[in-house]
């Protein structure tokens, strides 16, 4: 399927403008959040940032920016369905067909020495797993990329699919993703006896 509706939301933003420049080769049209999509207006790059495409700012020093029903309804639902596509049309959503997201560097910042309790805590990502375990679970329809080393495969498969990615390379992308998502329940000990020696203590 064609894809016309990409979100783009990355802490790690290697090669992220070069695929955005060839994304808009496609005409997808790109939704994007905070320090993205800044990013990509300097580059010239024409985005709709996710707040003005909800009608909803971003809240909470940016802990809530994505969870809205007009992304993830976007996200989720399946072309196959007929019920799900109609429910999109009557509350005028379109189909994400892209989410490019990495999450933030939890287990780098909890890795430093000086991590506090506080820095460990503000970069535990909520809407960026969220996200992703979305696309993956509608791999059907949605294309997740969590890795910069994937852009290459994605930028192959759009000029070798006018402009979709092949079923195939969305299941492996969906699998990759789940194991990206799954690693951050998991931590070396040494960084979290070191946050858990800084706990507070109960009220």
């Amino acid at each position: 399927m064609t894809i016309k509706y990409a979100l783009i939301s990355v802490s790690d933003k290697t090669g992220i403008i070069d695929l955005a420049k060839k994304l808009i080769q496609y005409d997808i049209t790109i939704l994007s959040t905070g320090g993205t999509a800044k990013l990509l207006f300097g580059a010239g790059i024409s985005v709709i940032e996710v707040s003005d495409y909800t009608g909803f700012p971003e809240m909470l020093d940016g802990r809530v920016k994505t969870l809205h029903p007009k992304i993830h309804a976007g996200i989720l639902a399946r072309n196959d369905l007929s019920d799900h596509q109609d429910a999109l049309n009557k509350a005028s959503i379109p189909n994400i067909e892209l989410v490019i997201v990495n999450l933030y560097p939890f287990r780098q910042t909890i890795a430093k020495q000086n991590c506090s309790l506080d820095d460990a805590i503000e970069n535990i990502d909520i809407g960026g797993p969220t996200m992703v375990r979305a696309a993956a679970k509608n791999y059907q329809k949605a294309t997740v990329v969590t890795d910069p080393h994937d852009y290459s495969l994605v930028c192959e498969e759009l000029a070798a699919n006018s402009g979709s990615i092949s079923l195939a390379t969305r299941f492996m992308l969906a699998k990759k993703a789940f194991t990206h998502t799954a690693c951050l329940l998991y931590t070396s000990p040494s960084p979290r006896d070191r946050t858990r020696s800084r706990m507070p203590s109960s009220a």
